[in-house]
């Protein structure tokens, strides 16, 4: 991981982001974040994480060079939390949420895949949860890929769809973006109040043409895309 990101960097990478599965289930994660955020040339450094155990690491995470955190969270209810983890949670979860706002890491990201018939009538709650916590809320759309058991397209629901459920509770007002590559058509709320929402729309507004990202899998493989069958094997 070091090495291929050291040469990521020298060739003009200046964003690294730790992710899964789920990195925290790595003894040394503070390890790897302190050596990672030595690179030369690193300029943003994120994970994304399931919050289940960062209650106690929080705070090691920021002081090893982490940034910024992303937290997958698909329901703000315990019983519908459980249906679609496995897990009965939520409160560890939500408490992992505050622990990263305490240890000054922002912003605090939330990632809410949207799925209709399951979780979509949770939009307003979950921006009502932006604004009380200062959080960015992401909602992305539920995509086939690692679904396709149950993926179907009637389980998509769009993310303007989203938007407009949140804007006739809470005015939104855009924000505008330099970033090109930047995947959330991102919106702050009118009156003020703090947090914003964003949207994650590859379905029904792909943004593939303008993706910069490149993956590297914990088995030592580059891939462009989450959607690509090819991947190219580094470590061999």
């Amino acid at each position: 991981i070091l090495q291929l990101a050291e040469i990521f960097v020298g060739l003009g990478i200046n964003k690294l982001r730790v992710t899964g599965g789920e990195p925290m289930v790595r003894r040394d994660l503070e390890s790897l974040i302190k050596r990672l955020a030595r690179i030369e040339g690193v300029e943003d450094l994120a994970m994304t994480t399931n919050a289940h155990f960062l209650r106690g690491r929080a705070k090691a995470l920021k002081d090893a060079g982490l940034q910024r955190i992303t937290i997958s969270l698909d329901s703000l209810e315990a019983e519908r939390f459980a249906l679609l983890t496995g897990r009965n949670e939520l409160k560890q979860v939500l408490d992992g949420i505050d622990a990263a706002l305490e240890a000054g890491l922002a912003p605090v990201k939330v990632n809410s895949v949207v799925i209709r018939g399951i979780n979509d009538d949770q939009a307003v709650n979950f921006a009502a949860f932006a604004r009380d916590k200062g959080l960015h809320v992401r909602f992305v759309e539920f995509m086939p890929r690692d679904n396709g058991k149950v993926w179907r397209r009637e389980m998509i629901v769009p993310g303007e769809e989203v938007r407009q459920k949140i804007q006739a509770v809470y005015p939104l007002e855009p924000v505008l973006s330099g970033n090109p590559s930047e995947t959330a058509r991102r919106w702050r709320f009118a009156d003020g109040a703090p947090g914003e929402v964003g949207f994650i729309n590859p379905v029904t507004q792909p943004f593939c043409g303008h993706c910069s990202r490149i993956r590297l899998t914990a088995v030592g493989m580059i891939r462009t895309c989450l959607f690509s069958t090819v991947e190219h094997n580094i470590k061999g």
